[in-house]
């Protein structure tokens, strides 16, 4: 069972919507305005996190199969 918020807890959050609400609709051109550098921002981002491995050959699998690749003949690799 939860306990119910103070009535100082609601307050604050009461507040806090308030104070939100009036920052993003008061400053609204400066946060579009910095739309282009998130974007921006957001590419190498994508680049390093979004791709995964995609099985490069440094981790020694075939990019398709997943499969190791045979071993050289007459070699210990």
């Amino acid at each position: 069972m939860r306990t119910p918020l103070s009535r100082s807890t609601r307050v604050l959050l009461g507040f806090l919507v308030v104070a939100a609400f009036l920052l993003a609709t008061e400053h609204r051109a400066h946060l579009f305005g910095v739309l282009p550098y998130l974007l921006l921002l957001a590419c190498p981002i994508l680049h390093r996190f979004g791709h995964g491995r995609h099985g490069s050959s440094r981790h020694g699998g075939d990019t398709h199969t997943g499969q190791r690749p045979d071993p050289p003949p007459g070699g210990t690799h």
